[in-house]
């Protein structure tokens, strides 16, 4: 440590030499290796004499003597190699489970010219689940994504590949540097003594030049960085996995918590979400009685998670990121013939194609920003009615299996633009802070039953509508006649469905998820609708605190229409006539007394154009009033406590939690 200081782009100079050290390391592992007979030697997890290999894939790699050589002339700390080794290792793990997919598509191919591996009938796509390793389990998108795979090849090779290792090249290191291999002597990870719940420091060897001949150029250097607010002050910091994003240096730090586990089965209450496009989530909460004949219950009042402005953003960034590409190929294809022509790219057109792949780039994240955006509120959403709710688990739809295609040029596009696998693993993370179990429900027949009495629905556009439509659903059995929003529906059958099977739900070992994979008619049954607090009972006594039935049965009663009232003030009356029935002053005027305006009406302040994103001044989403610090275009339905909680409790977590976070209140409309 020689104490100099180095900027950002010294820094991130070091970092990239160390990055193309280890990356070389690694794929000369993954390249001498990547064979089918090594991967089943590495996935089998013994060595050639029958021993047990390491559970660390870098030992594992050096057990079956599979080590990285450096290169002659240079030097290389045992540490930066064990980073390498045990990133090949990780890499040629991961190559097995895609192996055994290959092999059993491979097996089922259809045979014949005229074969068509896309098109396959219920038996062959039965077959080919068979011949997969828990076929059960795989997603039917992930089959039919590597069946295209193995058709490109055929349609450009004329044959089928061999197995994965003629199908797919070698994987590489993925340009990072992955410390959780290495120990104390080459890198150190602790809480700055002034700001620990702020700031960590790293300390790392970093080679001084991009080719280490002694063991002189390398030298510890201390990376102090900011620590992201979501991680607590108790929290067990790991090392960090470093890698360069735009010129800069990024640090993964990985950290652990205690937190409750989360139980399989043995929930009584429950919150189930449906997915939609507009509506991106409806849910409510449903409760599995007691007795020796348990049924499901619902109070019917669902909840919203409308981010119509965030999805409508992400498409006009869609939008404009297909414009970019299409000019920058057409200008791509113009240097290309001219260089196969053997003349030089002309100035002009080159400064255009770059210009516009960096515009490209930068819509390109924006996009993925905006999802995560997305992502992270969905989730936090979905908690936050959880915890209120005192739920112990959230039921989502497994939606892996649905493919956009087939449904039309818009919501193909829509679909496809969706977050749902984000969402999940998001929800997942931050439901396991306070354990609650996050487990996935066979969507099938969700939206096609009626919840009540499990009836065949009749879709149709609208209420008043009863042309043929899919946002509408309407029971036919006249002893029923439940009519709501699908998602509305949906979202009761899912939770029932979870409930009542929570006794089959597995763990998924390759996603650390908790699914339901198989579901039993018998066991589906209809939801029963409780009535809402402070309703009168069927009885017709009602309880304290109850209110009437508000149905409406008869005329509206004529009351006073706004801009119609008497502008002038009532005249006083006279102390004696307010004695007597008649004689008083005179009616006064409907509303308070008219105010002349502060300002003049056709002054728009902050108002904008009705095609522009940004929300008019004179509205406020009903979330932000309440403090539920989501986007500004988000609407949701506020989180309340419904559940008994005790005096004193927050109204709303998404509230409390806001004060805690963030110490700016919400802007003001």
């Amino acid at each position: 440590m020689t104490g100099e200081v180095l900027g950002a782009e010294e820094l991130a100079g070091r970092v990239g030499w160390l990055t193309s050290l280890v990356e070389a390391l690694c794929t000369e592992v993954t390249s001498a290796h990547w064979n089918r007979p090594d991967l089943a030697q590495l996935a089998s997890g013994k060595d050639r004499s029958g021993a047990r290999l390491p559970s660390n894939a870098w030992m594992a790699v050096r057990t079956l003597g599979w080590g990285s050589a450096v290169p002659e002339g240079l030097y290389v700390p045992d540490r930066v190699r064990r980073v390498a080794e045990e990133q090949a290792g990780r890499a040629l793990r991961s190559a097995w489970w895609r192996s055994e997919i290959t092999d059993a598509i491979l097996a089922t191919w259809p045979a014949g010219p005229d074969a068509e591996p896309m098109r396959r009938t219920e038996a062959e796509w039965a077959a080919l689940r068979k011949a997969c390793p828990d076929g059960q389990a795989v997603a039917t998108s992930v089959l039919r994504t590597r069946t295209r795979q193995v058709a490109a090849f055929q349609a450009s090779q004329g044959c089928v590949p061999v197995d994965v290792c003629a199908l797919e090249g070698a994987p590489g290191g993925g340009r990072q540097v992955v410390l959780a291999a290495a120990d104390k002597q080459l890198c150190t990870l602790t809480r700055c003594e002034d700001a620990p719940a702020h700031y960590g420091v790293l300390t790392v060897r970093l080679p001084g030049r991009p080719d280490p001949r002694t063991r002189a150029d390398w030298h510890p250097t201390v990376i102090r960085f900011r620590l992201p607010p979501t991680v607590p002050l108790a929290a067990a910091l790991h090392a960090p996995t470093l890698r360069l994003r735009g010129g800069r240096l990024r640090l993964d730090v990985a950290f652990t918590t205690a937190a409750p586990k989360t139980r399989r089965d043995g929930h009584v209450r429950a919150v189930a979400f449906d997915y939609g496009l507009n509506t991106l989530l409806t849910g409510g909460t449903v409760t599995l009685t007691g007795g020796s004949q348990p049924t499901v219950a619902t109070d019917g009042r669902p909840v919203f998670f409308r981010p119509g402005g965030i999805l409508a953003k992400a498409d006009r960034l869609r939008i404009l990121g297909e414009h970019l590409w299409t000019k920058a190929a057409h200008l791509q294809a113009l240097v290309g013939g001219r260089t196969a022509a053997g003349h030089g790219p002309e100035p002009l057109t080159t400064a255009k194609l770059a210009v516009l792949q960096a515009e490209h780039a930068a819509v390109s994240r924006r996009r993925t920003k905006l999802n995560e955006q997305l992502a992270e509120a969905a989730a936090r959403f979905m908690v936050d009615h959880a915890r209120a709710l005192n739920a112990t688990v959230i039921y989502l739809e497994d939606l892996r299996d649905m493919e956009a295609r087939g449904k039309g040029r818009t919501l193909n596009t829509r679909l496809s633009s969706s977050v749902r696998g984000q969402i999940v693993t998001r929800t997942r993370h931050q439901a396991a802070a306070y354990g609650i179990a996050v487990v996935i429900v066979p969507a099938r027949g969700t939206s096609r039953y009626c919840p009540r009495c499990l009836s065949t629905f009749r879709h149709h556009a609208a209420p008043d509508n009863p042309k043929p439509g899919w946002k509408w659903a309407t029971c036919p059995n006249t002893a029923c006649g439940y009519s709501a929003d699908r998602d509305v529906a949906a979202w009761q059958r899912i939770g029932a469905r979870g409930l009542t099977h929570q006794h089959t739900t597995v763990l998924d070992r390759s996603s650390g998820t908790y699914v339901i994979r198989r579901t039993v008619q018998e066991l589906d049954q209809p939801v029963r609708h409780t009535p809402h607090p402070g309703t009168v009972p069927s009885s017709g006594l009602p309880q304290p605190g109850a209110v009437g039935d508000r149905t409406k049965a008869g005329p509206t009663r004529n009351r006073p229409v706004p801009r119609q009232r008497r502008r002038v003030p009532a005249p006083p009356g006279s102390p004696a006539a307010s004695t007597t029935a008649t004689g008083s002053g005179g009616k006064r005027p409907a509303g308070r007394q008219p105010q002349s305006p502060r300002r003049h009406p056709q002054w728009r302040g902050r108002r904008q154009a009705p095609h522009t994103m940004s929300t008019p001044a004179r509205h406020q989403p009903y979330g932000a009033r309440l403090g539920a610090g989501f986007h500004l275009h988000t609407h949701v339905t506020p989180v309340t406590s419904r559940a008994g909680r005790p005096p004193g409790h927050p109204r709303s977590l998404s509230q409390d939690r806001n004060r805690a976070e963030s110490p700016t209140p919400p802007r003001k409309a």
